[in-house]
């Protein structure tokens, strides 16, 4: 099953108050969710993608 590709608000949504421009710094810097590309430029992430690095970055309890 293909997972669904979600667009740069979607993911700020998700997300819940994280800024666009931090979204775009967490890129730059190479610790944002893994993203495709689209020959327009728009960016896109697979929803198990983000699920995943959301998991890789949850604290202990």
């Amino acid at each position: 099953m293909e997972s669904e590709l979600l667009t740069v608000p979607e993911v700020l949504a998700v997300l819940n108050g994280v800024s666009r421009r931090t979204f775009y710094r967490w890129r730059e810097l190479g610790i944002a969710p893994e993203c495709i590309k689209l020959p327009n430029g728009e960016l896109r992430i697979e929803r198990r993608d983000l699920w995943a690095w959301l998991k890789q970055h949850r604290e202990a309890a």
